[in-house]
């Protein structure tokens, strides 16, 4: 029988694990484009088709309230499989764009089944400090979506496939973890109908809505931050010729570094309170946001990638904050379908700012495009205030 101490730190690796299926496609973009003759645009179609497949998998899931009626653990397993075949699928030689997409939808679709589940799991075992155990967790998202990075700093630039591999293993293997070590947690309530007003209903709540109303402002800059990031190290390269970069390394520590933060703001929120320590954070994820075109003019990379890291941290830590407050302000018996209601929303809005902000980089040579980011933030500060709490 595995102690309840130790079930945070399997559910932490197995998030890691699976959620490095997040972003396997965009470490090895180059290689992607170069192998299967893609065009230029296909780092924004790529990166979206995941998103879009996210946000159709969370839909789906909350509409049946799939987290909330069967086991989580062995959702997350089922899931886990079968993202990691369909991440897998992208190495065959016979692939085109289109159906390179289709698996990259796919692949999100399953992470429906990851990534919200793993944050229900974690609220079935943890009432009492539930922000910080899911600041690990989120912290472990943010690990692994940085982990193909690394795997491409260290791997031969011409062996792509061998990182695809080893992600797909991972996550698979984290699928195991999960099936065998953790059972259904003390705290759940299960949902025993089918209740397709559930939806609708959550929303009357006004502090869930100030809650997703700021979680949906952070996801607007999150993971555009994260896709662009090594095109904004590519950029101050282009501008400073001075400047050489290992840009996989690079962008897998600015990423990386945010799990620390997650961490940090997990153990400050329990002192100064989980709705205060988000808004700090997304405050400042703003200021990063309009103060970034101007970096680019500092002729000192260490200032650059100071400042980069810094953002790297505060544009993830109020993440699993918002979590918290969402799952704290929810119904017990469909707090599973109001996390996925709510990444489902949030990620949506992700699709929305990657296609903008990819369609402005292509069509000017200003890095003034990069404050576009700060409309999320602006808009989630404005929503988060209205909490009378």
């Amino acid at each position: 029988m595995i102690k309840k101490n130790s079930i945070l730190p399997i559910i932490v690796i197995s998030q890691f694990c699976c959620t490095s299926l997040w972003f396997a496609s965009n470490a090895v973009m180059g290689n992607l484009v170069n192998v299967f003759n893609l065009n230029d645009n296909a780092i924004g179609y790529l990166t979206s088709s995941v998103q879009f497949g996210f946000i159709i998998g969370t839909l789906i899931f909350a509409i049946l309230t799939i987290a909330d009626r069967f086991s989580p653990s062995k959702v997350f397993f089922i899931s886990a499989v079968l993202g990691a075949l369909c991440n897998i699928a992208i190495i065959w030689d016979g692939n085109t764009l289109t159906s390179i997409l289709i698996f990259r939808f796919l692949t999100g679709f399953f992470l429906a089944g990851i990534y919200p589940v793993g944050m229900k799991i974690a609220s079935d075992y943890y009432k009492k400090g539930l922000g910080k155990s899911l600041s690990f967790l989120v912290g472990a998202l943010v690990l692994g979506t940085a982990f193909p990075h690394i795997l491409k700093g260290f791997i031969d630039i011409s062996s792509w496939k061998p990182i695809i591999i080893a992600t797909s293993i991972i996550a698979f293997l984290g699928g195991l973890l999960i099936f065998f070590l953790v059972p259904d947690g003390p705290y759940r309530i299960a949902a025993k109908t089918l209740n397709l007003s559930t939806f609708s209903r959550i929303f009357k709540n006004r502090e869930f809505r100030a809650a997703s109303f700021g979680y949906f402002g952070h996801m607007w800059e999150l993971y555009t931050f994260w896709a662009f990031v090594p095109i904004i190290l590519k950029t101050y390269s282009d501008l400073h010729q001075n400047v050489e970069f290992n840009i996989p390394l690079l962008s897998f520590f600015i990423i990386a570094i945010g799990g620390l933060g997650c961490v940090i703001a997990g153990y400050i929120s329990e002192h100064f309170g989980t709705k205060k320590t988000a808004f700090t954070a997304l405050l400042l994820s703003c200021i990063c946001c309009l103060l970034c075109p101007f970096i680019f003019i500092f002729t000192s990379e260490i200032v650059f990638i100071g400042f980069l890291i810094f953002w790297g941290i505060v544009v993830i830590a109020d993440s699993p904050l918002f979590s918290t407050l969402v799952a704290q302000n929810a119904e017990p018996q469909i707090k599973g379908t109001a996390l996925t209601i709510v990444n489902c929303i949030g990620f949506a809005i992700t699709i929305v700012s990657i296609l903008l902000l990819n369609t402005l980089v292509k069509s000017t040579d200003s890095v003034m495009v990069y404050m576009v980011l700060g409309i999320g933030p602006v808009l989630g500060l404005i929503g988060l205030s209205r909490s009378p709490k």
